[in-house]
């Protein structure tokens, strides 16, 4: 497949061509700029998904048509999703919600007495589960480079030498974009006898992920950032610590065998493998979605897909670097390599009610608060607080602070380049003019008041 580098994104998008409305009372087409919170649907899902609706059937235990046949389509979907993750031969694959739910699923598989390592800049979903009785979780401080981050690791795996220990880390900030040095972590935490969950939320749907060539003992992702929606994610990698756990959730599909005892108890043989861990009918549609996109991204090729990104993240961080009022955040310092997503503060502006005139004055979607990386985000302002307004965001704020937040732009191959072009006039407007409405809290949101412009 040619990827285009002029106005057309290089994969096409449900909601390319939706119009919202302004403040104002006209129409245009909506800038879908948050691709790191859920990226829009590719067509080709969509379609995909659409072809197959009218066979959809019960999965693993129908003698029916339909039954076999999504059977079949769920059982290939996840060869394809392995394929697509370059998975080693003994790997399995299993189907989750998102990578909350799969990091979450992990985290109650770990032997007892597990050390959990984890860096205070992950997401919530790699830095909450591991909260629970039989595991100790060491937070390790943000490092400002790689170097740091790996030497930080080995020190602390030097320290607790003893018992099984897991590194969990991201692929790429769903903050900053940055990417993080997981081959050289995988390496160090090999070397201590440690594993190493990779978090590629963010990094699966901007770079090919070679499972076998990282070496990292499990990876976790979501379907609705890989323009597949539905609700569905994956874990997959070695089966030897979720074989040996207890199933995720119990119920059909998990258990074997079923039977009753002499003394009235039921005992129950669990499956091993996928199965153990997948109770309950699965969600095939969500499975297939997911098969579909890593089908349309593998056919589109990543390396022509990141070549174009690269281009449109440099042109963002140029244009933002000629508004001096911006501050753009990094924890790897300005020539970190990243995927297509960057924070930024505005001097002078509370980050809610700038993404507020963004989206009601320039149809533009971005997003701003915390982004549930609450560690990160406030090690990266250094305590900056955003400049009061009406409608900030207090609730994301520690006791103590006024008003903590940042703004988030993402986008992906979905992205035509109009939409960041757009993005960065609007910015520049903002920031010499200031917002036409004036703006309320609303709910807890930011909305412009229709009743009251702010200039003419």
């Amino acid at each position: 497949m040619t990827v285009s580098t002029g106005l057309r994104a290089p994969l096409a998008v449900l909601g390319h061509d939706v119009q919202v409305p302004l403040v104002g009372g006209e129409k245009v087409t909506y800038a879908a700029l948050d691709y790191a919170a859920s990226a829009p649907a590719l067509q080709r899902v969509w379609d995909d998904v659409a072809a197959y609706a009218p066979y959809y059937g019960s999965v693993h235990r129908g003698a029916g048509y339909l039954s076999q046949l999504s059977t079949d389509l769920f059982e290939q979907s996840r060869r394809t999703v392995a394929d697509f993750l370059d998975l080693r031969e003994d790997d399995q694959v299993v189907f989750t919600r998102a990578t909350t739910d799969s990091l979450n699923l992990l985290a109650a598989a770990v032997p007892a007495g597990t050390r959990v390592f984890a860096f205070e800049t992950e997401h919530h979903a790699s830095l909450l589960p591991w909260r629970r009785e039989g595991v100790t979780v060491h937070y390790l401080r943000a490092p400002r480079s790689h170097a740091e981050a790996v030497a930080a690791l080995d020190a602390a795996l030097t320290e607790h030498p003893d018992g099984p220990r897991l590194l969990c880390v991201t692929g790429a900030s769903n903050v900053t974009g940055e990417l993080w040095p997981v081959a050289e972590l995988t390496e160090t935490a090999h070397r201590h006898g440690a594993r190493i969950v990779l978090d590629a939320a963010q990094l699966a749907p901007h770079h090919r992920v070679s499972v076998r060539e990282l070496d990292v003992d499990w990876i976790a992702f979501s379907g609705h950032k890989l323009y597949a929606p539905f609700g569905a994610g994956v874990l997959a990698g070695r089966s030897d610590w979720l074989d040996a756990a207890e199933p995720y959730l119990a119920g059909g599909g998990a258990s074997r065998t079923v039977a009753r005892e002499a003394d009235g108890s039921v005992a129950v043989e669990w499956h091993r493998g996928p199965s153990r861990h997948e109770a309950g009918s699965p969600n095939v549609i969500g499975a297939y979605a997911i098969a579909s996109a890593c089908r349309a991204l593998t056919e589109a090729g990543f390396d022509a897909l990141q070549a174009r990104e690269q281009e449109l993240i440099e042109r963002l961080k140029a244009g933002l670097a000629e508004i001096p009022e911006v501050r753009v955040l990094s924890l790897f310092g300005t020539d970190a390599a990243r995927v297509g997503v960057l924070s930024f503060v505005v001097r002078g502006w509370n980050s809610s009610h700038f993404s507020a005139a963004l989206s009601a004055e320039y149809g533009i979607g971005v997003r701003d608060g915390l982004f549930c990386a609450h560690p990160l985000v406030r090690t990266l302002l250094g305590g900056e607080e955003a400049a009061p307004s009406e409608c900030g965001a207090p609730e994301a704020s520690l006791p103590g602070e006024r008003s903590l937040n940042a703004i988030r732009v993402s986008f992906g191959a979905g992205t035509p380049d109009e939409h960041l072009d757009r993005f960065l006039g609007a910015v520049r407007e903002l920031v010499t003019d200031g917002a036409r409405w004036s703006y309320r809290n609303e709910g807890g949101r930011c909305v412009a008041d229709v009743l009251s412009p702010a200039r003419g």
